[in-house]
């Protein structure tokens, strides 16, 4: 195995390992690896769905995604193979997955991990792009650091989508906001590392104690500060490649691709752990 890092403050690439066939040797380097990159990307591996799973339940207990799966396609046609609406909820679900976000942060309890895996790429080809929190929080200015540190912020993807036109359904991520949202400090400290990390993405939105235009300001602010290079990395999908990155403390967003060529991904998430990834107020 050998484990290429990237030009930028996080990820790096794996080679020469199977994944539907690694013992607890290569397990180790992969964890290691995985806590120390935040981000690792694994050529070509070309896993089925169990295999997918098998892999991904290395990294802890799996979240139950919609209507009961555990992998869940994300793709831009229909069980009938047509192609969605461009109107449609689904492809105003996918547009949405375009904008910095961390998985499941509009949930009770948040994700710890995800792993995607690319089945069919558009011939002109097609992206995802993670940042890195970790980096972002130790460039900060001592000022800023010290303004958000206790600072709480409600996440919503009601919140989320609305902004992009998008009308979901109250209750699709708990609500809009105060006692309705899922609360989480603006600077996370991961569980393991006990590195900090910039929280926050384009689910957050008011903050407490702040009006919501305020909130907003703020918000853009750290966004548009952390998400610029060396800290972001940017994957072109092959067919057959895996990857799987620390929610915890990474930002990610697809990228536009053409939508008039299928695109199919197999997604996987990782529970959180109830200690250090519920929410404050849940």
């Amino acid at each position: 195995m050998q484990i290429r890092p990237t030009p930028a403050t996080l990820g790096a690439t794996v080679v020469d390992v199977a994944l539907a066939d690694i013992d607890d040797n290569d397990w180790s380097t992969i964890q290691a690896a995985f806590l120390d990159y935040g981000l690792l990307i694994f050529p070509n591996q070309n896993l089925n769905e169990r295999e997918q799973l098998k892999f991904a339940k290395r990294f802890g207990e799996i979240e139950v995604l919609a209507e009961g799966y555990t992998t869940i396609p994300i793709s831009n046609k229909d069980e009938r193979g047509e192609f969605y609406a461009t109107n449609s909820d689904r492809m105003q679900q996918l547009r949405g997955n375009e904008g910095w976000h961390t998985d499941s942060s509009y949930m009770p309890l948040s994700a710890k991990a995800s792993i995607l895996s690319a089945k069919i790429i558009p011939a002109t080809g097609s992206s995802t792009e993670w940042a890195d929190m970790r980096a972002a929080y130790a460039a900060l200015d001592p000022t800023i650091k010290q303004k958000i540190a206790s600072l709480n912020a409600y996440h919503s993807y009601f919140y989320s989508q609305a902004k992009l036109g998008h009308k979901v359904e109250v209750g699709y991520g708990y609500g809009f906001f105060e006692g309705e949202s899922p609360l989480h400090p603006m600077v996370k400290i991961h569980p393991v590392t006990n590195k900090p990390a910039l929280y926050i993405g384009r689910h957050a939105g008011q903050i407490v104690g702040m009006e919501l235009a305020e909130s907003e300001a703020l918000i853009d602010e750290l966004m548009s500060f952390a998400c610029q290079p060396p800290r972001i990395y940017t994957h072109q999908w092959g067919e057959g490649d895996i990857v799987v990155w620390d929610n915890r403390c990474l930002l990610h967003r697809a990228g536009v691709y053409d939508y008039s060529q299928e695109r199919l991904m197999h997604h996987t998430r990782i529970k959180g752990d109830p200690a250090s990834e519920a929410a404050l107020n849940a």
